[in-house]
């Protein structure tokens, strides 16, 4: 059975420029949705939510908050490992 690439490995490697080119676009219209996402969290957040609602609202704004961070990590390795 193989063993799975350990992290070094990948992380040293370069991503070629057309891949990193998609990849860049991919996160762009991520981000694009996300704000949608992230606008409609913020007005339903002035709203007067009650239970069970507000407990959705909370959970809604962890995965958004965590979908924000992996696509800002996305965007930083690309640029990181791109090549130039």
């Amino acid at each position: 059975m193989s063993q799975p690439a350990n992290d070094d490995s990948l992380t040293n490697q370069e991503i070629p420029e057309d891949l990193a080119l998609e990849v860049r676009r991919l996160a762009h219209d991520l981000s694009n949705a996300l704000e949608i996402i992230v606008q409609t969290s913020y007005l339903l957040s002035m709203a007067d939510l009650k239970e069970p609602a507000s407990d959705w609202l909370k959970m809604l704004d962890s995965g958004v908050t965590k979908a924000l961070d992996l696509n800002l990590q996305l965007r930083e390795y690309i640029k990181k490992h791109a090549a130039k």
